[in-house]
């Protein structure tokens, strides 16, 4: 008798059913609102500047809080996930980063942004990794790797719906407008989740009782034309091995300390230029002189371009050398940050966008291809310890990254500020080349993570 786990996989892993597209486009529009929600204090921060009459660095704690709340929120939510459910969770992060957004268009002082895009980092880094993992498992194992890369095209794709709403409606009904979209349209959603949404199947199957073996085989029966009944006898016999967490201790044993100093180092450095491009932009596009109704354009150009590069890279990624081209990725990087500190005073925006939009790949970009680099880099049995760690610097990274580029601004000039983007670029090109000569392609499917 095939067992449920068996019996599940096989009908997932055929032809996509209109039932797992559904759930996978929900998926997809949790992320887009994630993704709106995430980057919305960056459009939206040189009208808070003028609002509260603050200096361009006084705001370098609100952008960063959000981070702050989705580094814990993707620890201690994500965990939710196992514990409560897939679909529980969901619900409640979606509720946490729409509330906490709401509330946002309500404040009157700056510390009251602060505490609330803590609160919705804490939906927002919760949701992610659970989303993902929920459309992951109703995807046939084929389509697992262009379905995670869709939905996590979702958060720049929400980020740059975010910016061109910010371009049309802010001037006219204020930088309010913005949290409160950001808020409503999540909390409708809700509505539509609550009655759609399934649980997850892994979930359902680990805990067997009679309730979720129904449960099972209701879902299976929307995925699937024929009727399912699983064996209730195997149903609740069945015990998987659950795999031993690997000690952190191990990424530095069997010669692979090397590769993790490397590998952390890139991961740290990459994500404190791109969020410190990310969160800052806007604010100092409007201070180099662009018209402050054209400033959430930037956004947009450097998230849209993200877009299209990643679709390509996700394609070609597992067919080349990914240490060459995460190298090649650097090296524009840091010409593209140069070159942005040497025209920005020009005011010739048409270029200046040109090499935002470059900015997308050489700056952002890599963003894809760390993950490709850590499944290359380790053993099968260290890998999920590996990706989490990495992941977990590059947080670390994102957080410095947002909070000093005010401090950098007020120092060094807008000039100085695009000029320094290439120091941390450099040092992450640096620590590409100390692991090169272990790296070993690998032709395992990428593991997906935010």
């Amino acid at each position: 008798m095939e067992s449920p786990n068996n019996q599940i996989s096989s009908i997932i892993d055929r032809k996509i059913s209109g039932y797992q597209w559904l759930i996978i486009l929900l998926c997809f529009f949790i992320a887009l609102f994630d993704g709106f929600d995430t980057q919305a204090v960056a459009f939206t921060a040189p009208a808070i500047i003028d609002a509260f009459q603050l200096e361009a660095k006084a705001l370098a704690p609100v952008l960063t809080a959000g981070i702050i709340g989705m580094t814990i929120g993707a620890m201690c939510l994500g965990i939710l996930g196992d514990k409560l459910g897939r679909r529980k969770t969901l619900i409640l992060c979606i509720f946490i980063f729409a509330i906490s957004t709401l509330f946002t268009a309500f404040v009157t002082h700056l510390n009251h942004i602060f505490i609330l895009r803590v609160i919705a980092g804490l939906g927002m880094g919760g949701a992610t990794p659970v989303l993902l993992a929920l459309a992951a498992e109703y995807s046939p194992k084929r389509y697992k790797g262009l379905v995670t890369t869709g939905v996590l095209l979702a958060l720049p794709a929400g980020a740059m719906l975010g910016g061109l709403l910010a371009a049309k409606i802010m001037p006219i009904w204020g930088w309010q407008s913005i949290y409160i979209i950001g808020g409503v349209v999540p909390l409708l959603f809700l509505v539509i989740l609550f009655f759609v949404l399934p649980e997850s199947l892994e979930y359902l199957r680990q805990k067997p009782t009679a309730l979720n073996k129904q449960t099972i085989e209701k879902i299976l029966n929307k995925i699937s034309a024929e009727k399912i009944h699983l064996d209730e006898n195997n149903f609740h016999s069945t015990t998987e091995s659950k795999e031993k967490t690997a000690k952190l201790s191990i990424l530095f044993q069997q010669g692979l300390a090397k590769t993790t100093i490397g590998v952390w180092g890139t991961y740290f450095f990459n994500w404190v230029a791109w969020f410190m491009l990310l969160s800052w932009l806007p604010t100092i596009l409007k201070q180099a002189g662009l018209d402050p109704s054209n400033a959430p354009y930037a956004s947009v150009t450097v998230n849209a371009a993200f877009i299209v590069f990643a679709i390509p890279l996700a394609y070609f990624l597992p067919k080349l050398n990914t240490v060459k081209i995460l190298s090649f990725m650097f090296i524009c990087g840091i010409a593209i940050a140069i070159a942005l500190g040497l025209t920005i005073q020009s005011q010739q925006w048409g270029l200046i966008f040109v090499l935002i939009a470059c900015a997308g790949f050489g700056i952002g970009g890599q963003q894809l291809a760390l993950n490709y680099l850590v499944v290359a880099s380790y053993p099968t049995e260290v890998r999920a310890t590996a990706i989490g760690w990495a992941i977990g610097m590059g947080r670390f990274g994102a957080i410095i990254g947002s909070a000093i580029g005010g401090l950098i601004l007020a120092s060094f000039g807008i000039q100085g500020y695009f000029m320094s983007l290439a120091i941390p670029l450099v040092i992450a090109f640096i620590c590409i080349l100390m692991i090169r000569k272990s790296y070993k392609q690998t032709t395992d499917k990428i593991v997906t993570s935010h």
